[in-house]
């Protein structure tokens, strides 16, 4: 490709992602304006009191989701019988049902154990709606690490279960930042299972607080906030590049 190719190429880019961040600039711009929907409109108590609600929901969901899904999918990925063929096929099932058809039901069961406008109640929603999710993707990363690692690591003594963390989930972190980040956003951004199950303005998540403060701006950039954190901290992990050096003197 010729370098004026690679100029026009990357003008476009440019010009593309200059017109996708026109609305979030917008935001930013009227979140720091001190007229209405700016900071000064910003409900500092509740604000934060969401804010805390949403950073436990969403933490406590993916730190579960990416426990119970690494062994689920480790079975997945190394398995091969009918049994884990048929878990496979249950896994995918549920990570095609959709999620308001099971609001009504979700919401009768937990009305009646009493896990209704409760944040555990809207966690235990969000690790059932985003597991199958987890278990999927961590699955392709693992059946990208070679079984002879886990083999050799047998060999010198090492458990089933030794390998697998010591071997599987050390070569596994690209996958585990990937699924971890993603099942991240998908319960930070979630609007409608808690609009449904949250009642209290005490327990609403930040979601809920930014349609209830009247989308307030300001609360639109600190809803952001989060997200970019993340992936600036975990975005180091997003290469292959731990199978690579495991596998450099084989």
């Amino acid at each position: 490709m010729t370098k004026a190719g690679m100029w026009g190429r990357f003008a476009i880019l440019l010009i593309a992602s200059a017109v996708a961040l026109v609305p979030v600039a917008v935001v930013v711009w009227r979140a720091f304006e001190f007229g209405p929907g700016g900071v000064a409109a910003i409900p500092r108590g509740p604000a934060l009191a969401w804010f805390g609600n949403s950073l436990a929901v969403t933490g406590a969901t993916v730190v579960v989701s990416l426990v119970v899904a690494a062994p689920a999918a480790y079975v997945l990925s190394r398995g091969r019988s009918r049994l884990v063929d048929g878990y496979s096929l249950v896994v995918f099932a549920l990570q095609s049902f959709p999620v308001f058809l099971a609001v009504v039901p979700l919401f009768v069961l937990f009305a009646r154990a009493g896990l209704v406008d409760s944040l555990p109640g809207l966690t235990l929603v969000y690790i059932g709606t985003t597991v199958a999710t987890v278990v999927f993707m961590l699955t392709t990363a693992i059946d990208a690490i070679p079984r002879s690692l886990e083999e050799a690591a047998w060999m010198d003594g090492c458990s089933v279960a030794g390998a697998f963390v010591r071997i599987v989930l050390r070569n596994c972190l690209p996958g585990l930042a990937s699924a971890g980040v993603f099942a991240f956003l998908l319960a930070w951004n979630e609007y409608l299972v808690a609009l449904i199950f949250l009642r209290s303005t005490s327990n609403y998540t930040l979601g809920i607080g930014l349609s209830a403060a009247g989308g307030s701006p300001a609360l639109a950039v600190l809803m952001m906030l989060p997200p970019i954190a993340v992936f600036l901290i975990f975005r180091r992990h997003f290469s292959v590049g731990g199978v690579a050096g495991a596998l450099a003197g084989t």
